[in-house]
């Protein structure tokens, strides 16, 4: 018989947009930051008007919203933290994420209903730690980046069962402990533990020597140079089973920097590999596909983390932190018209007359057209499309539903 699994695919959102997109791509749930208090200061995040309707979204699709309260805030920052929380307390957040033990209090204070989820940011990595935690009310506890599948399983046989255990499974890695970085502040004077990285560690780095001020000698592997932190991006696709076995239930993307195309490229490929495992535990075999699927989004080359033992310079990419790019996203479809057999297509990136284009949707897989006929808003037609969000009427042989995405190989 096959053992019952309980997996929830979380999907990072860092505005609207990349909210709707993540919940109608295939997420159980998603996580997102308000205007304060978040990690991610660069995200866009969500007004406290759109925290709202964001929550009346994903309610309406039976998913959940989770709130980042991850900051380590400084004593200026408390009396604003405590008058932002009494304005979002009504708003029914499903839980919130939170690193700080004072944010943790501030939430209970004003929200003594609140579900709280613990942060990576709090470095949890042994059974005694989440117990505390749990012992503290928290209700899940998000593993750090640096425990392995074997710890992760002697966690889950220690900890009460209704305390659930969340963990990243694509995405960057930080190459400080659990994301706890001193380096951006140090050198650019923005403070990665308040959500304004720079992501130094990405930077090249030359060697200089004390009393040879301006002689730099590079750090390098070959004449290339030199990215001594470069971490590649985890990617766990390939191994569900064994997160799922290991008493994991949240299947975390990191992202919420990322694009919409980004977003709803990679919930779609787990989306599918996790739907295929749970439909046959027992019997699931990998699909490749679902990694060449994913690969189609931005990404930089892929390691396991931490899980299986720990990372080797075979986990770091010594050359370059640029991404691999093999698609654009050319386009949007907004709707279609039944009279004029056209449908409007918001454009993203340039696409023409011709152009071969990918074409998915949610839980649909992508499928190929040509691109043969093509129009402007004044109805007249034109063979390519420069401009950006330029909207177009296109004349499709299959026609698209609205939400899907348009792609073309570079």
């Amino acid at each position: 018989m096959n053992k019952k699994y309980k997996l929830e695919l979380l999907a990072p959102a860092g505005d609207m947009e990349k909210l709707k997109t993540a919940i109608l791509y295939g997420a159980d749930a998603v996580y997102f930051g308000g205007q304060i208090g978040s990690l991610r200061a660069g995200a866009g995040n969500l007004s406290i008007p759109e925290i709202k309707e964001a929550m009346d979204f994903i309610h309406s699709h039976n998913c959940k919203g989770y709130m980042t309260l991850n900051i380590y805030p400084h004593n200026d920052e408390i009396p604003v933290l405590r008058d932002y929380i009494s304005k979002i307390k009504d708003i029914p957040i499903d839980a919130f994420l939170i690193s700080d033990p004072g944010i943790m209090g501030l939430v209970k204070e004003q929200i003594p209903h609140a579900e709280i989820h613990l942060s990576t940011q709090a470095n949890t990595t042994n059974y005694l730690t989440a117990l505390y935690w749990a012992g503290q009310g928290v209700k899940r506890i998000v593993a750090a980046r640096e425990m392995s599948l074997k710890e992760l399983r002697e966690m889950r046989s220690e900890l009460p069962e209704d305390i659930e255990i969340e963990a990243f499974v694509h995405g960057a890695m930080c190459i400080s402990y659990s994301g706890r970085c001193l380096l951006s502040n140090f050198m650019a004077g923005r403070d990665a533990n308040r959500g304004a990285c720079t992501h130094p560690c990405r930077w090249k780095y030359s060697l200089v020597e004390e009393q040879r001020p301006g002689e730099y000698y590079p750090i390098e592997e070959d004449a290339h140079g030199s990215y001594i932190m470069n971490s590649r991006d985890l990617c766990m696709i390939d191994r569900i089973p064994d997160l799922a076995d290991a008493g994991v239930v949240s299947l975390k993307i990191e992202g919420r920097m990322k694009s919409m195309y980004y977003v709803a490229t990679v919930i779609s490929a787990y989306r599918s590999a996790i739907d295929k495992f749970l439909a046959d535990p027992d019997g699931y075999v990998y699909d490749p596909a679902d990694f060449e699927e994913l690969c189609k989004a931005s990404h930089r080359e892929f390691t396991h983390g931490f899980y299986y033992n720990k990372p080797t310079d075979k986990d770091q990419n010594y050359l370059t932190s640029d991404y691999i790019r093999d698609y654009s996203f050319v386009g949007l479809v907004r709707e279609h018209d039944e009279n004029t057999g056209l449908t409007t297509v918001e454009q993203r990136n340039k696409f023409s007359v011709g152009d071969t284009i990918e074409i998915f949707g949610p839980r649909t897989p992508y499928y190929e057209e040509v691109i043969s006929e093509m129009y402007d808003e004044e109805g007249q037609p034109v063979t390519s499309a420069p401009h950006p969000q330029q909207v177009l009427r296109i004349r499709f042989k299959r026609v698209p539903g609205e939400n899907f995405i348009m792609r073309k190989k570079k």
